[in-house]
């Protein structure tokens, strides 16, 4: 089972914290994938959820790839992290379900089972996770 913290969070969500360079390497350093947001603005990559926040590189995406999992905040990323084939990135609003750059099935919450899929905050919805290869929670240490 993949398991993935979303933002950062591991035990709870921790806003003033999420997608911060040392959350983020907190929840690797627990043994952790993490899902990240990632704005493009004006050829520069930021961390943040709901606007851009934190100057981010290119350097870190790369060094960390085998680790996070990119969520891409506006068009521009997408623009961006298309050109970086080594990245696990994907784009989503609400929709069902969506694929990332490496083929895996990424789920919205509620809308569990879905076989080998990533199961996005299942305890939101007390969705079933028995089929899912994944899962991505603020709660991540609950699955381990």
């Amino acid at each position: 089972m993949i398991l993935i913290s979303h933002r950062g969070n591991i035990n709870g969500r921790q806003e003033d914290l999420e997608n911060t360079y040392d959350y983020i390497f907190a929840a690797i350093d627990k043994g952790y994938n993490v899902e990240i947001d990632i704005w493009v603005k004006n050829n520069k990559i930021f961390l943040g959820h709901d606007n851009p926040e934190y100057p981010c590189s290119i350097e870190f995406l790369g060094y960390q790839s085998t680790k996070l999992w990119i969520h891409a905040k506006n068009i521009e990323a997408v623009e961006f992290l298309s050109n970086y084939k080594q990245l696990n990135w994907f784009w989503h609003q609400e929709d069902t379900i969506t694929l990332t750059s490496k083929g895996y099935i990424w789920a919205y919450p509620g809308k569990q089972p879905i076989e080998k899929s990533i199961a996005v905050m299942p305890e939101l919805f007390n969705d079933s996770i028995d089929s899912c290869i994944g899962i991505c929670s603020d709660y991540i240490e609950n699955y381990g």
